[in-house]
């Protein structure tokens, strides 16, 4: 067979795309258990998502450290032994926090899975929350904050988010050095006896599911309630108090580079707009082919990258731009990237561009749920937004039929200039 190399393959369309759809279920004690059932290795992802994140706390840093915590000692195990136990049956466990969700998620071989369950479960639901070890945690993370505070990728976006939200606001309320400081037991045990508890826990498990997995889950968590059952925890209202100031900037004398940080309120994910606005952000600055990078990067070279995205969250959405650059490039880049929102409210994209980006989309939506855990993570973002079952054959749709005409409409109705905060961080430029 004689290749030539010079002739690229052709450009063949996409046959039918699936993705595979949960079991659901529901434990004895309430508790909604979705099998996704797909892999063939003999190794399985446990998600649990309890229903409190940043959203919920009464003061910063509450929700994340009581989440973290839950590794640090429990009824049946101190902390270094949950950690040999996980690292002896080749396990692992990671624990983080939201804005409305707090998840423990365990990564387990099958044939070991019953004696990590017991580990992760008597953590979920004995913790101690001991003082020696908070202090330990309190201390690292503290430490990391104060030298990440110094980088002007960090101050460019705890402003951005202030300007934005509030600083009333729980996305505007920005961590301090003295939050760390703050943290107690009895504070983290609060916020965990308010929101740990059965009545506020949905449970998702994927891989090689066996019957005999299912029934240790159900053991584990589901035949009777745990924690102080209440009703789920709701999403307290909160208003955004935008700033009138339009340009911020953040002074950094030594900075050899700036960071810039664009955008603003956008359509929430809901939105029936809200799939082909994707598309049409994704060709503006979504991918390395996009017209931010094509003209900021390749075309002026002022920065290494440019990214332009929509970030959702509770309610609503944000146009987000950011990029790094020297700093006497800024002025030129917010220039551009104003130049090239004008382009896409006045011309029709060319049909090839398009395609390439509809072609793009689509190759990196098989990626990213082609794999078991990748599906875990595909549907817990569906629960956790409060979408339907219906969200990604919609997306796919949304990719396949939008037109120019429509690229040109959603841009001229969601990139809006005159609705952007424009954030600096660095040196000033005379």
């Amino acid at each position: 067979m004689n290749l030539n190399r010079n002739i690229a393959p052709p450009i063949r369309p996409f046959g039918e795309i699936g993705i595979i759809h949960p079991e659901h279920r529901v434990m004895k004690n309430g508790i909604p258990l979705h099998v996704i059932q797909a892999g063939t290795e003999d190794v399985v992802r446990l998600d649990l998502l309890i229903g409190g994140g940043l959203w919920h706390q009464s003061q910063p840093l509450q929700a994340m450290f009581a989440n973290r915590m839950l590794r640090e000692g429990s009824a049946s195990f101190t902390s270094s032994q949950i950690a040999e136990k996980l690292d002896f049956y080749g396990s692992m466990l990671e624990l983080s926090s939201s804005v409305n969700c707090g998840f423990i998620t365990l990564y387990s071989l099958n044939k070991h899975f019953a004696h990590t369950l017991e580990v992760v479960a008597d953590s979920l639901k004995h913790p101690l929350f001991p003082g020696k070890e908070l202090q330990v945690v309190r201390h690292a993370n503290k430490q990391n904050f104060l030298v990440n505070s110094t980088k002007v990728e960090v101050t460019s976006r705890r402003r951005f988010n202030q300007a934005l939200f509030g600083s009333d606001h729980p996305l505007g309320r920005n961590v301090e050095a003295d939050d760390y400081d703050r943290l107690t037991p009895d504070i983290l045990r609060a916020f965990y006896e308010k929101h740990y508890h059965s009545g506020n826990c949905k449970v998702f498990v994927s891989g090689k599911v066996t019957p005999e997995i299912v029934r240790r889950i159900e053991e584990a968590f589901g035949n009777e309630p745990w924690g102080k059952v209440a009703q789920p925890s709701t999403m307290p209202a909160f208003q955004p108090r935008q700033t009138t100031i339009r340009r911020h900037f953040i002074e950094h004398p030594d900075a050899m580079q700036s960071s810039l940080k664009m955008g603003g309120f956008v359509i929430p994910q809901q939105h029936p707009d809200f799939l082909k606005t994707r598309v049409m952000t994704t060709l503006f600055g979504g991918y390395f082919g996009s017209r931010l990078m094509s003209n900021i990067r390749e075309d002026k070279g002022y920065t290494y990258g440019i990214g332009a995205g929509i970030v959702t969250y509770p309610d609503t959405g944000l146009l987000v731009i950011s990029t790094e650059a020297a700093n006497e490039y800024m002025e030129a880049i917010i220039s551009e990237v104003y130049a090239e929102m004008d382009k896409l409210h006045n011309d029709l994209v060319p049909q090839a561009e398009l395609d390439m980006v509809r072609n793009y989309m689509l190759g990196d939506w098989c990626r990213s749920y082609e794999g078991p855990f990748s599906l875990s993570e595909a549907w817990i973002y569906v629960e956790t937004g409060g979408l339907d079952e219906d969200f990604f054959t919609r997306s796919i749709e949304a990719i396949q039929s939008i037109t120019r005409e429509e690229i040109r409409t959603l841009a001229q109705r969601y990139l809006c200039k005159e609705n952007l905060i424009e954030v600096v961080s660095g040196k000033k430029v005379s």
